[in-house]
């Protein structure tokens, strides 16, 4: 992608990264005012290029970094190694960088180095616990503190960055731009009878008169205990209440894989009907599945913010979350991983059924032109440049 307009770039490795930024890549391709290209660092391989194919978007740059049973400290070195040596080609004016991921902190570091500004999109989520999440709860407190934008999705997030002393003309509530991704995926399954033929044809082995638990896991502070504890609540749940199954999407890590597999995959055969145990699936189907789900169980960060607007609860199995809005709205709770704890909360909240659904508008998180109002505010940064290239790495 081309043009004469400013020079930007944005890193991304990560699933979560391509969905929140996609929409702003595709904003920033239809301006005028930038010069946008991608690049990749691959932290997410598989699961990354299915998001990029959905949203149609070609990375200019593909790094490649991941290697097996990489160490955090290994990953880092080599993502500011490379995305330096990308900034150093593409000479851009601003680096844009997402969440909380070790693509966006090693990048932002690598900006800094370069003496380049930083956007910061998704930024003033916090815990107040270092090591929960790990590591990205200090992953976006590094990014803050050389970040030059912070571009927050709720007043929260933006108090938060205010009260840590970042200067209030660095820091604009803009929503979340998962909504903006979410809002363009639905309105394609609405709007393309094909694919949704393809889609209630694929997961057909969901039956219509069953309650649907939709049920993902992945991150570092759930492996060992946690998630077995998480499992077994699972086999208890489906014991306990005849008309419900449960599908899992089972994240690809091996401290996944095995416990769910054993526990999960192991399951009384009478139980073990009504448990589904699946690959990652693309965005689109993920979505497709969250609309149709009477409850989701996880400890996503993401989903926090993308169920609200499909009115599904969510029982957030973390110690602390970086996302209170959802639960202040009344939308998600926070419960751990005691496996007592979250049958009854589950059984709790399928037996009130569904939330009265959510529309869009009315989402904690964000009203689907979140992307627009930080193009707006890049526009305003980058006016007066005669040049400018906007690469998302």
């Amino acid at each position: 992608m081309s043009s004469s307009g400013a020079t930007i770039l944005a890193v991304l490795g990560t699933r979560p990264e391509a969905i929140k930024l996609a929409p702003l890549v595709k904003a920033a391709a239809a301006d005028p005012s930038f010069d946008i290209r991608v690049c990749v660092t691959g932290q997410h391989r598989f699961m990354l290029d299915q998001v990029l194919d959905v949203f149609g978007i070609k990375p200019d740059y593909d790094l490649n970094l991941m290697k097996p049973a990489q160490s955090l400290a290994e990953v880092t070195s080599r993502i500011v190694v490379e995305v330096a040596n990308v900034i150093r080609e593409a000479r851009p004016e601003w680096v844009i960088v997402q969440g909380d991921t070790t693509t966006a902190f090693a990048s932002s570091l690598a900006a800094f180095y370069e003496k380049v500004s930083i956007a910061h999109v998704e930024a003033g989520l916090r815990t107040s616990d270092k090591y929960s999440p790990y590591p990205e709860e200090a992953n976006r407190r590094f990014i803050s503190t050389i970040a030059d934008l912070h571009f927050a999705p709720t007043s929260w997030a933006s108090g938060n960055l205010l009260q840590e002393g970042h200067p209030e003309n660095s820091v604009f509530v803009t929503g979340n731009s998962v909504i903006d991704a979410l809002v363009w995926v639905i309105n394609l399954i609405k709007s393309n009878s094909v694919l949704r033929e393809q889609l209630d044809d694929r997961f057909s082995f969901l039956k219509p008169y069953r309650r649907l638990v939709l049920v993902t896991g992945h991150r570092r502070e759930s492996f060992g205990n946690p998630i077995r504890r998480t499992c077994e609540a699972l086999v208890d749940l489906v014991g306990e209440l005849s008309d419900v199954e449960i599908l899992y999407p089972v994240h690809l890590n091996p401290n996944v894989q095995e416990p769910v597999n054993a526990i999960l995959g192991c399951a009384h055969p009478e139980l073990r009907e009504r448990i589904h145990l699946i690959a990652p699936v693309d965005y689109v189907s993920f979505v497709y599945l969250m609309a149709r789900a009477h409850l989701i169980i996880t400890d996503s960060g993401g989903i926090q913010e993308e169920a609200p607007s499909l009115g599904v609860p969510v029982l957030i199995t973390r110690q602390h979350t970086e996302r209170p809005e959802g639960i202040e709205a009344g939308v998600a709770k926070l419960i751990g991983t005691d496996r007592t704890r979250i049958v009854e909360e589950a059984i709790g909240a399928l037996s009130t059924s569904r939330l009265p659904t959510m529309t869009i508008h009315k989402s904690p998180y964000g009203d689907g032109l979140a992307s627009a109002r930080m193009i707006e505010k890049l526009r305003e940064r980058v006016a007066g440049t005669t040049k400018a290239q906007a690469i998302i790495c």
